[in-house]
């Protein structure tokens, strides 16, 4: 009997070992250890991924990804799985190994990770964010509320049975829902937990809950932690302790932080808000029984905030080739505050006409800056990142997003029609290294000098001097004049503008013409004075809003009549006016002229280039692109511009088009002053649009190369 139970003890602990054993063998991508499977985990710098029975260390290198294409919005989710899976595999083309998402996706996107992952040679690695609603936190201001922290921790067990393809999520507007069947857990490298936190936000929770400030979990724990630091560690320990329970496994775990609440004191920072609250999350700890460990995680643009540009020993920072380097020098301070691998889960420059900040030592810009710019700028970022000992970086972001605002232009558009047409005033809409180009197939037009894009229009207005000929697409509006013996060096073109009804100027003085309407703006081609688009001053939305709403600059009486003859170049506020607390100095307000214009070729497909070009002129050909909002234009896709501003504020009116005509003007003279005739476009309820990858991605497909495997 003795001998029959030795044999049955024998044969059980065989079979376990052998399970064991198998598991492995079948798991190839992940450890077993204490009845916990993990497949990646962190040092006290980096990364290592579990590949083949060994442990092999990455630099991470990847972009961001959204949930939103042209025609949705994010709560839409709208992106297909045939999307999803191209992507991938273009971003694997690139060189990257992961992407991160900042929320729960539709099943399609986990089904089309898991489809490429098992047909790729290399897989693609994932860092999946949990969300926090933003309503809930403005309206509410306080992380140790039940309802924010409960609802954070639904989400993160929701997500925990997703990426193991074991939920089934209700229908809900605005979230994801559907029955997820797909285990891609071997390919999440690890979790990302919540939002670039508000610093009233995080003050609030911190003043309300002073003695909230101790958390002992079963995995984490604080240590002098603040209340919010003792609510992201619960939701941590939550997240670990859930999936381990649930799942046997484990991953990293970390919390999206940002420069605005970093652990760093920034005394020439001029804005109180960007330096009034930290969340050091060096005060969350591991226990043992946490296996892959902790890393933190940060936002840091080169442009915002304002101490990027004025703190000292940042300003005064130069790198090995002589150059001011204020991006380095943060990087420098950031990875000295903490003991855990750091990524930089957002970086990237906008290729995008319209600007929102500067850094004024680099010239790495919130904007107008042209896609090889964008790459270029973005790859020396990326190498800052890997030279400072960061675990690394991911692009911000993968495509470009048309629903997306900017502070400097949110209130000169419809909030629910961005999506619909796109801004390149806007310049959180192209981040993207793919850009969506309107047009099905290819564009309508393409500022570059061949005017074949034009062989099949009739001209709008036609005379003896010239032909002018306008149409448009979701983005723009063109113009080509056909000007026998036109020589831009010696001649001029005027193109007015009648858009607003019952107001605009008469005659423009500077130029000694009069128009046939009344005109709200004017397109001046001008190599001697510099060509730009001019407003009527009574329609100056950036007078009317810094001037008369908000008094930030001197007004002028003038410019608040109709038919002044006044006509301002147009501008974009970068910034009110500053003090810098640490030397006592005050920046006044600041600006640039978004109304000028760029001479260039503005194919992509060409050798010369450049995303940022608004016109071409060659031999007898103008051919000139204005965005929308240059003109006032709040939604094309509804033909809705902005009103009377002085009668209506910034408000939207439906009109059935423009007038546009020609002026040519020949050594200070007006040759031809043409009628103004309507232009009208046909309406639209979805954009049409194609994908193209931007000179950036090229660019950093060679960066993330050489940057290779650690």
């Amino acid at each position: 009997m003795k001998k029959y139970l030795a044999f049955v003890v024998i044969a059980i602990v065989s079979v376990f070992l052998s399970y064991k054993y198998v598991y492995i063998i079948r798991n190839k991508m992940s450890i077993y250890k204490d009845n916990v499977s993990y497949m990646t985990k962190v040092d006290d710098k980096f990364f290592y991924v579990y590949k083949y029975g060994k442990w092999k260390k990455e630099f991470i290198k990847g972009v961001n990804i959204g949930a939103a294409k042209p025609g949705a919005f994010p709560g839409e989710l709208a992106v297909t799985k045939e999307e999803y899976k191209r992507w991938f595999k273009q971003i694997a083309d690139m060189n990257a190994n992961s992407i991160r998402v900042y929320t729960t996706l539709k099943p399609e996107f986990y089904d089309a990770l898991y489809e490429y992952n098992k047909e790729a040679i290399k897989p693609i690695y994932i860092f999946q964010g949990v969300w926090v609603n933003e309503e809930d936190i403005s309206n509410l201001m306080d992380a140790q509320n039940s309802k924010i922290k409960d609802a954070f921790k639904e989400d993160t067990k929701n997500l925990v049975d997703v990426i193991h393809g074991n939920a089934n999520l209700p229908a809900k507007k605005g979230y994801a829902s559907g029955v997820y069947t797909k285990d891609v857990s071997t390919y999440v490298m690890g979790w990302i937990l919540g939002i670039e936190w508000d610093p009233h936000f995080v003050e609030n929770t911190n003043l309300s809950h002073p003695k909230e400030n101790s958390f002992e979990g079963k995995y984490l724990y604080t240590e002098n932690a603040s209340p919010f630091e003792e609510f992201l560690c619960e939701v941590g320990d939550y997240a670990i302790q859930y999936e381990t329970d649930k799942y046997n496994m484990q991953r990293p775990v970390s919390f999206t932080n940002w420069v605005t609440t970093d652990t760093l004191s920034h005394p020439n920072e001029p804005l109180k808000n960007e330096d009034m609250a930290s969340v050091n999350t060096e005060h969350i700890k591991k226990k043992e029984s946490f296996r892959p460990g902790l890393f933190a995680s940060y936002h840091v643009y080169p442009y915002y905030p304002d101490f990027m540009n004025y703190q000292q020993e940042y300003s005064s920072f130069k790198d090995k080739d002589g150059k001011v380097n204020t991006y380095r020098a943060y990087l420098k301070d950031l990875r000295k505050e903490h003991s855990v691998p750091v990524l930089v889960a957002e970086f990237g420059i906008p290729a995008s006409r319209g600007k929102a900040h500067e850094n004024i030592h680099m010239g790495f810009n919130q904007g107008n800056v042209d896609e090889k710019k964008q790459g270029e700028m973005d790859a020396f970022m990326l190498n800052n990142i890997y030279e400072e000992g960061y675990a690394g970086g991911l692009v911000f972001t993968w495509q470009d997003e048309w629903f997306k605002r900017t502070w400097n232009t949110m209130d000169l558009d419809i909030p629910d029609k961005r999506a619909y047409w796109s801004n390149a005033q806007t310049n959180e809409q192209e981040f993207g290294l793919l850009a969506f180009e309107t047009g099905k197939d290819k564009s309508i037009c393409y500022v570059d000098g061949d005017t074949k894009d034009w062989n099949k229009d009739n001209p709008i207005v036609q005379n003896n001097n010239f032909k002018l000929y306008t149409k448009s697409d979701e983005k723009y509006v063109y113009f080509m004049a056909d000007i026998p013996g036109f020589n831009f060096d010696k001649d001029s073109l005027l193109v007015p503008i009648d858009i607003a009804p019952e107001q605009g100027n008469s005659a423009y003085k500077e130029y000694g013409v009069s128009f046939k309407r009344p005109v709200d703006f004017v397109i001046a081609l001008d190599n001697k004075n510099g060509s730009r688009v001019l407003v009527d001053s009574y329609y100056d939305s950036f007078y009317y809003i810094y001037a008369k709403q908000l008094k930030m600059i001197e007004s002028n009486p003038s410019y608040e009549t109709k038919d002044s003859g006044n006509f301002n170049p147009i501008y974009l506020c970068l910034n009110k006016e500053l003090y810098l607390p640490q030397d006592n100095k005050t920046i006044p307000f600041s600006k640039y002229e978004t109304g000028k214009l760029v001479q260039g070729d503005g194919n992509p497909e060409h050798k010369e280039y450049n995303s940022l070009v608004d016109f071409s002129v060659k031999d007898d050909k103008v051919e000139i692109r204005i965005p929308w909002q240059l003109l006032n234009v709040m939604d094309p896709s509804t033909k809705m511009i902005m009103d009377d501003l002085y009668e209506k504020g910034i408000k939207s009116v439906k009109i059935p088009g423009f007038y546009t005509g020609g002026i040519l003007i020949k050594d200070n003279s007006t040759v031809d002053n043409s009628e103004m005739k309507l232009f009208s476009w046909k309406e639209w309820e979805l954009p049409e649009y194609h994908e193209r990858l931007k000179p950036s991605y090229y660019i950093l497909k060679k960066a993330f190369e050489e940057i290779g495997e650690n």
